[in-house]
Formats: structure tokens, sequence, C-alpha cells
């Protein structure tokens, strides 16, 4: 009763955001419903002045029902599905991630970019966009402001290979396996990624083949998550070992996230219940409660996001997401060429 008491205003005010959101994400699927959701709160805490009431929940939404979202994102992975069908990717998924990651980690050391919003735009535009973020923030501990800048930048070059990439890859000659390769390894976000395979089928008349193999890839690649965030995990975990120590208070429970366990775990139940014959439909309304949960918190971190300062000091990260997507397109393809299946 109490945590209805001091959380359910915050909480009710980021499902009520939430709810015409999705609608206009499904509309809209190349901007999507958390793109809305952050937007709607961004702009709405330009005019709301009175929050104390709402603040708790709000908070909550962002850090608590994020972390949640997180965890059932790990009931629509079938490991052994997508290790199977998508391991012809997996060369250029690695490359592609490796690039990201390290051009990150350059312009962080070249531009004095925080590190938080290095790590999440390096993570969101090599794995999956917003999902990617929504693990990996709880881990490196970033700030809502942070988050909504490197899902800003996301967005921004997810709209721009929706819309680019059919026309590139029919200016350089690829194949209908070839662009969904491409597609599914060099676009950031899932929707972006549907987006882009969808208008390849649509031009080229291949009746949803290129959409179909564009989510497997897509798929694969999502399963870099669990690696990645576990790394960081043990990074954060070890760097507050040393500080705890030195302090004598260091505590692993305390630091390691354990929601990410959890969301290996969910993965684990998905892939063995389908190898024991379980429908994966059954797993189909967890998946949809998690992209929902996502939804929310991104509201809830628009709430708390200033988005005059969210503009004036956008210009390192938006350069940062730049040079990752363009690394990222670059890599795709010359590993296609590598792999002799361009």
């Amino acid at each position: 009763m109490n945590f209805l008491r001091q959380k359910g205003p915050g909480l009710l005010l980021c499902l009520a955001i939430a709810i015409p959101c999705l609608l206009l994400g499904r509309a809209v699927p190349v901007v999507g419903g958390p793109v809305f959701a952050i937007l709607s709160g961004m702009v709405l805490s330009l005019v709301w002045r009175d929050r104390a009431r709402f603040q708790a929940g709000v908070t909550y939404t962002s850090k608590k029902v994020l972390q949640y979202a997180v965890i059932l994102l790990g009931f629509g992975l079938n490991l052994s599905q997508i290790a199977k069908v998508g391991a012809q990717s997996l060369p250029i998924i690695c490359s592609t991630i490796a690039t990201s990651l390290l051009i990150a980690f350059l312009l962080c050391r070249l531009l004095r970019t925080p590190a938080n919003i290095s790590i999440l735009v390096g993570v969101g535009s090599s794995i999956c966009g917003g999902s990617a973020i929504a693990a990996t923030a709880p881990v490196i501990g970033a700030d809502d402001e942070e988050i909504a800048q490197a899902i800003s930048v996301i967005f921004l070059f997810n709209v721009l290979a929706a819309l680019t990439f059919p026309t590139l890859g029919g200016a350089i000659g690829l194949t209908n396996e070839g662009f969904g390769l491409f597609a599914g390894t060099a676009v950031n976000d899932t929707s972006s990624v549907t987006a882009a395979a969808s208008t390849w089928d649509t031009l080229h008349g291949t009746n949803g083949a290129v959409l179909e193999h564009a989510t497997i890839v897509k798929l694969t690649r999502t399963l870099a998550i669990i690696p990645i965030t576990l790394v960081l995990a043990l990074r954060q975990a070890c760097r507050a070992g040393r500080e705890g120590s030195a302090a004598g208070d260091f505590s692993l429970r305390k630091v390691f996230p354990t929601f990410i366990l959890f969301f290996v775990l969910a993965s684990v139940i998905t892939t063995v219940s389908t190898m024991a014959g379980a429908d994966a439909a059954m797993f189909r309304p967890l998946k949809e409660l998690s992209k929902f949960l996502i939804i929310m918190a991104m509201a809830a971190i628009g709430l708390n996001t200033d988005l005059v300062k969210l503009v004036r000091t956008g210009g390192k990260p938006i350069l940062t997401g730049l040079c990752c997507w363009v690394g990222i397109a670059c890599v795709s393809l010359a590993m296609q060429r590598v792999l002799g299946l361009l």
C-alpha cells in the first residue's frame, strides 16, 4: 500500500504516456515507440514544474522497470535456433561490433566525450539500438540524460539507414542475400532493419525473403547483449572492488547487476523449452510486455531529461554515432567481400 502511495502517481503518468506512444510506434515503425516516449517525456518536462508527487514513481520506472523489461527481453531469444540459422553472419557481426566499440573508445579519448555516453552509443550502434542501451545503461550506472542522449543519436542514424540503405545496396549491386546480411549487421535497431529490408523486398519483388533473412541476422546480433553486458558488469565490479577494498566496504553482490543473470536465464528457459517441443509462441506475450515496459521506461527517462541541455551538448555524441554508423556499414560490406559473399 505504501509502495502504491509513493510510486503509483509516477507509474501511472509513465503508463499514460506509454500507451499512445506504443500505438504511434506501430503506426510509424521506423521511429518506434521508445523514441516517441522519450521525446514525449522530454517535451512534457519543459512545462512540468510541480513534479514532487510523481518523482518517486518516475525514478522507479526509469531504473527498476527498465531492468524488468530487459529480463523479459530474454524470452525473445532462442539461442539454438539463432545459432543454427545465423552462424554464417557471425564473422561479420563480430567484426562490426568490434569496429563500433573501438571507434567509440577512440573518440571518447580524442573528443573527451563522457565515457558512459560513448559506451552506450558504441553498444547501441553495434548490437540492437534501444534494447542494447536499455540492457547496458544500468550495468554502467548511466544516468537518464546519458541514456536519452544515446537513444537520440541511435534514432537519428536508424532513420537515415532505413531511408538510404536500400538505394545504396542497389547502387553497389548487392544480391538479395547480401542486402539481408548488410541490413541485419549495419542497421542499428530492429524496427529500422525491418523497414530497410521491407523496402528492398518491395523494390525487388522478393516476396519477403530478404526481410526474413535480415531479421534472423539481427536476432543473432542481439545475442551479443549477453557477453557485452557481462564483460561490462565484471569491469564495473572490479573497479568497485578496488575502490571498495580501499574503503573496506566492497560487496560483489551490491555492484554486480543480477538482472543480467536473469536475462540470460530467460534466454536459456526459452531455448530449452522450445528444444523440448514447446511452442515458441507461448513466450510472445512476455516479449511484447518487455517492449511495452521499455516504452514506459523511456517515457520516465524523458521526464528526467533536460531537453535544452541535451541539444546543447549533443555535438560529440552525434559525431561518435556517425563514425560508428559509417564504420559498421563499411566493415559489413568489406567482410562480405572477404568472405566471397559480395
